[in-house]
């Protein structure tokens, strides 16, 4: 609980005063960066400050973002747990902010909250790593070239299965939609026009993966390339134009109208193959909230 007396200049609500950080008191006014944690507090301290620059979700969720990354770079760990008092003071909000974003925080699984334990950062194992904001903290902080990797190989799994499964569905439309973006590739190679073929290949994947129809496939292919645009991988089946992609795009296409799934996914991998030299991008900056 949060000591009712304060001293003039401390921040804290004192008697008969409402629940009420300084911070939460005055929306909308530029403030200065928050203020240095003291002693062993100094990494939450510098967790904050790198994150005051966020300021457009309102208190909650500058909160969220700014504890989320704090934890996912290391600056907070489980050797010291989170007090909520202490977390409001330095960073000016109430305790009901506090509360509710330690409780976003736990629903992510970056937190846990025990009786006689108090709030703790749990393990990378028990987070849930395809949770949008994870994902993005992750992108920006030291473990981005680890997740640009993993995201990678899981694809390397989905899409392979994706094209095997595309193969005896009859779904005519689709597979000459397939057609339609390997020809639109083709077209934009000769032109010269990466941007045009990387759509017509981003869209192409998407297409195959909704041939598979595997309803819970299509939903996790979304979440990596959403993850993968984030993480700044590539989100296409390349992260280059040229005609050995072409070729195996086109061989994919031969592969599902001819009824053949082996080759459907042997050319898929192949694909993947080619472009595994590809160096990743630079990771951009994060999106404005």
């Amino acid at each position: 609980m949060m000591t009712a007396a304060r001293s003039a200049d401390s921040g804290l609500a004192g008697p008969g005063e409402t629940d009420r950080y300084s911070y939460a008191e005055t929306p909308g006014v530029d403030r200065p960066g928050y203020a240095a944690w003291d002693g062993g507090d100094a990494d939450l301290g510098r967790g904050a400050r790198r994150a005051a620059g966020s300021r457009g979700r309102g208190l909650h969720g500058q909160l969220v973002q700014q504890l989320g990354q704090m934890i996912v770079a290391g600056d907070l760990s489980a050797e010291r747990p989170l007090v909520p008092e202490e977390i409001g003071q330095r960073f000016e909000v109430s305790r009901t902010v506090v509360r509710e974003s330690l409780r976003v925080l736990e629903a992510k699984g970056l937190v846990s909250a025990r009786p006689n334990v108090g709030t703790r950062v749990r393990p990378v194992s028990d987070w849930n790593l395809l949770d949008p904001d994870i994902i993005e903290w992750r992108a920006y902080g030291p473990q981005r070239d680890d997740q640009r990797r993993e995201l990678g190989e899981l694809r390397l799994v989905i899409e392979p299965l994706a094209a095997r499964l595309a193969v005896g569905h009859g779904r005519d439309e689709i597979q000459q939609r397939l057609a339609d973006m390997v020809e639109i590739m083709g077209h934009a190679l000769g032109q010269g026009d990466s941007l045009t073929f990387s759509r017509a290949d981003a869209e192409f994947h998407a297409l195959l993966v909704q041939l598979a129809d595997n309803r819970m496939l299509e939903h996790l292919s979304g979440i990596v390339a959403a993850a993968l645009q984030v993480s700044g991988g590539p989100v296409a089946g390349c992260d280059r134009f040229g005609e050995a992609s072409l070729a195996h795009h086109a061989r994919i296409v031969a592969a599902v109208a001819e009824g053949d799934p082996t080759g459907a996914e042997s050319a898929m991998r192949q694909l993947f193959v080619v472009h595994a030299d590809v160096e990743p991008p630079v990771v951009p900056a994060p999106r404005e909230h």
